[in-house]
């Protein structure tokens, strides 16, 4: 099935032109169909590029998807067009009475500040709670993936002396797990982050299970049952074009390990992850179609 978003929301037509069946808010409304109510909370400054790559990994998914975009409340995008921000975010004091069968919470360029000096910071500890009652599975990513872990389990995050970013091997620690269902015994992954949590931080008898890292970059997935959330710390979202964007911003300081064939920045980069994006993204949504209530209104009350 596809996946529903707003009939002019710019990510529609990229969609479109790479095959991916997007369905329009009327054609979605004929089918008798219970489909499942996903919340992007977009904290990256490019909101555009990130609904496009979230959407595009939901809309391979066999279900149909309803994606609602929501922003922090009281924080103002300096990069986003303000026009796009009105017409298809919804600030979370918005939202924060409905029910979600789904929440992903994405990155933000603030790695290298504490998270107390997040200007939202509360706001995003208040939404955390909020999923345990309002949300049947979460999805956290990058520096979202810290803030959970720091925020449900006192996880720190340490600073890097330089960036991690670029293509790298890993390891796939639970097989058998649902989330990691069909995904190889290794397996490449996009990373880009200032910042690192480390397997040693993670604190015994909470039921986290590690199920992904790497030898050269780190931790990447985190299992976190008891609040109902998956950790990624990296990005399998990601385009094949993302790190060379990021390179060209950066001013070339940061070559991405791995990524550009022969290390030459002049060499178009080959996708190596995008299956692995899909079959991940795919099995998260398969988990929480499987698990959540037919009634919006049971989800949390358990």
């Amino acid at each position: 099935m596809p996946i529903r978003i707003a009939d002019n929301l710019p990510a529609r037509r990229t969609l479109e032109a790479e095959g991916v069946i997007v369905m329009s808010e009327t054609e979605a409304a004929r089918q008798d169909i219970r489909p499942l109510h996903i919340a992007l909370l977009n904290l990256m400054p490019d909101k555009i590029t990130t609904e496009t790559q979230i959407a595009r990994v939901l809309g391979a998914t066999p279900l149909q998807i309803e994606l609602e975009l929501v922003r922090i409340s009281d924080h103002v995008s300096k990069t986003t067009l303000a026009g796009h921000i009105a017409a298809f975010y919804r600030p979370w004091e918005d939202v924060r009475a409905e029910k979600f069968d789904g929440l992903i919470i994405t990155g933000a360029p603030v790695e290298q500040i504490g998270f107390e000096e997040v200007t939202y910071w509360d706001e995003l500890r208040r939404i955390f709670d909020w999923s345990q009652t309002h949300i049947h599975r979460t999805l956290t990513l990058c520096w979202g993936a810290m803030a959970g872990l720091q925020h449900f389990h006192g996880v720190p995050k340490h600073a890097l002396a330089e960036k991690a970013s670029g293509i790298f091997s890993h390891t796939n620690r639970a097989p058998a797990s649902p989330w990691m269902r069909g995904l190889p015994d290794a397996f490449d992954v996009p990373v880009s982050r200032w910042s690192e949590v480390r397997t040693e931080d993670l604190p015994a008898n909470r039921g986290l299970t590690v199920l992904a890292d790497s030898a050269e970059s780190g931790l990447c997935l985190v299992d976190d049952p008891a609040h109902r959330a998956v950790h990624m710390l990296n990005h399998l979202e990601y385009d094949t074009l993302t790190l060379a964007g990021e390179y060209a911003r950066d001013a070339g300081h940061y070559l991405p390990k791995g990524y550009f064939p022969g290390d030459d920045p002049s060499a178009a980069p080959r996708n190596t992850w995008r299956g692995h994006g899909h079959l991940f993204f795919g099995n998260w949504i398969n988990e929480t179609y499987q698990t959540t209530s037919f009634d919006r209104a049971e989800i949390g009350a358990g």
